[in-house]
C-alpha cells in the first residue's frame, strides 16, 4: 500500500488557483468560485475609531474572515486601533459592498479598498514617457551612468564625454531599455552639486546620446532647472529621488513636458539622510510618504501612467530595513504603478556579505534583483546591465510560465 503524500500548494495569484484547479479537473464553472477561495490575503488600515473597527470585525466574521483589532478595541476603552483585515479577495469585496451602506466615513474606506484590492488584481501594463510606450509584461533593465567624481560605485570612470558616451552604448548593447544619467552623487553623506555645475555635467552627454541612443534617457536629478535642461536636451524620464519633495517647481516640470517620472522615498537629502533610519513602522512610512509625493505629481498634471515608484532602498534605511523592503516589496503593488528597484552594488550587500569592495557584490546585487522581480517590481536599476538583464529575465520566466 502506498503512503499518503500531502503537500503545501504555493497559490499566490488567481491565476496560480486557477491553474491548480484545472490541473485537478474542476468543472469550469466551479473555477471562479473557488479559485477565489484560495487567496487569502492580509490588509492593514492604520488609526481607526473604534466604532469602525468594531463594524470591519462584525462584517468581516459574518463573511467568514477575520479582523485583527487592538485590545480594548471591543469596549472603546482606546481612542484608535489599527486593523488587519483578514480574508480571500471575495470576501474583502463583500466587506466593500456592505460598507457603503454604513455610517462613520466607511463607504470613503469602500472606496480605498476597492481601488486597492482593483490595483493588485492587476498590475500596471504599460509605462509612458514623453517619446514612448513602455510594455510592462517584462522587466526594463536600467542601465546606471554616474558623471560624478564621487559616486560610490564608479565615481570619475565616466567624467569624460567620450568615454560616458561610449559606455551607454555599450549598456544599451547589454540590453539596457533606459539609461540613467546623474551629475551629482547621490551615496550617504554626498555633499551638495549646484545645479551649473550638474547640469555641465550631464547636458553635453544627454545631447550626444539623444542622437545615437535607441533607448530612452532619464535623469537622475531633484532640481527642476537641471531636470528642464535635461528634458530640453533629449531626456524624457526624471528620476527624482526626494518624490517631488525637494523641489516644489519639479512636479510642473514633469507636467509640462510630459516626462515619466520615477518617484522616491527618502528622509532628507543624501548628506544627512543616514542620520535618522529608525521606523516605527518601515511600509506604513514608506507607502504614506509615496502616496504624498503621487499627490503632488497628479495635483500638478503628471498623469498617472507616467510615475513609477520607488522605496529608495538605501535612503534613510539601515542594513535590517532595506531587507525588509525587499521583502514586503509586494505591498506597494496596491499604489497601482510600477516599482523600481535600485539596489546594485549598495553598501547593504557588502554588509551582509562581508564583502567590503564595491567590485565583490555582483553575485548579492543578483539575489536581490531576482527577489524584486519576484515580489513585484518592473524596472531594476543597475550598473551590470547584461548580467543584471540576465537575472531579471530568468526570474521573470519562472513566475510567468
Amino acid at each position: 500500500m502506498i503512503g499518503f503524500s500531502p503537500r503545501a500548494l504555493s497559490v499566490s495569484t488567481p491565476g496560480q488557483a486557477r491553474a491548480e484547479l484545472e490541473r485537478i479537473g474542476v468543472d469550469t464553472g466551479g473555477l471562479g468560485m473557488m479559485s477565489g477561495k484560495m487567496l487569502t490575503r492580509c490588509i492593514h488600515l492604520p488609526n481607526l475609531q473604534c466604532r469602525q473597527a468594531n463594524i470591519l470585525k462584525q462584517e468581516m466574521l459574518s463573511l467568514g474572515g477575520d479582523a485583527a483589532v487592538a485590545r480594548g478595541t471591543v469596549a472603546c476603552s482606546i481612542n484608535e486601533t489599527d486593523v488587519i483585515l483578514i480574508g480571500t479577495d471575495k470576501q474583502l469585496q463583500q466587506l466593500c459592498a456592505k460598507l457603503h451602506a454604513q455610517p462613520f466615513g466607511l463607504p470613503a474606506l469602500a472606496a480605498a479598498l476597492d481601488t486597492l484590492l482593483a490595483n493588485i488584481k492587476q498590475p500596471p501594463k504599460r509605462w509612458l514617457t514623453s517619446r514612448r510606450e513602455f510594455s510592462l509584461e517584462r522587466p526594463l533593465i536600467m542601465g546606471i551612468l554616474n558623471l560624478t567624481p564621487d559616486s560610490f560605485s564608479d565615481g570619475g570612470r565616466f567624467n569624460d564625454t567620450e568615454r560616458a558616451v561610449e559606455h551607454a552604448l555599450l549598456m544599451e548593447a547589454e540590453g539596457a531599455d533606459i539609461i540613467d544619467i546623474g551629475g551629482e552623487s547621490t551615496r550617504p553623506g554626498a555633499p551638495p552639486v549646484q545645479a551649473a555645475e550638474e547640469s555641465a555635467r550631464i547636458i553635453p552627454v544627454i545631447e550626444r546620446l539623444s542622437e545615437v541612443l535607441r533607448c530612452a534617457i532619464s535623469v537622475d536629478t531633484w532640481k527642476s532647472v537641471v531636470a528642464d535642461s535635461a528634458l530640453s536636451a533629449g531626456a524624457e524620464i526624471i528620476n527624482d529621488i526626494s518624490g517631488f519633495n525637494f523641489d516644489p517647481q519639479m512636479a510642473d516640470v514633469t507636467a509640462k513636458s510630459g516626462a515619466a517620472a520615477v518617484l522616491m522615498h527618502t528622509r532628507g537629502k543624501p548628506d544627512e539622510m543616514q542620520k535618522d533610519t529608525a521606523y516605527t513602522g518601515l511600509m506604513t512610512e514608506v507607502i504614506i510618504g509615496l502616496q504624498g509625493s503621487l499627490s503632488i505629481a497628479l495635483e500638478a498634471g503628471v498623469e498617472q501612467n507616467r510615475i513609477a515608484i520607488d522605496p529608495g532602498i538605501g535612503f534613510g534605511k539601515d542594513a535590517a530595513g532595506n531587507l525588509e523592503i525587499l521583502r514586503r516589496l509586494r505591498e506597494l503593488t496596491g499604489l497601482g504603478l510600477p516599482i523600481l528597484t535600485g539596489t546594485s552594488r549598495k553598501s547593504f550587500i557588502g554588509k551582509i556579505l562581508g564583502h567590503e569592495p564595491v567590485s565583490e557584490r555582483l553575485f548579492g546585487t543578483a539575489a536581490t534583483v531576482a527577489l524584486s522581480v519576484a515580489n513585484g517590481a518592473s524596472i531594476l536599476r543597475v550598473h551590470d546591465v547584461r548580467a543584471m538583464r540576465d537575472v531579471a529575465y530568468m526570474a521573470h520566466a519562472v513566475l510567468k510560465h
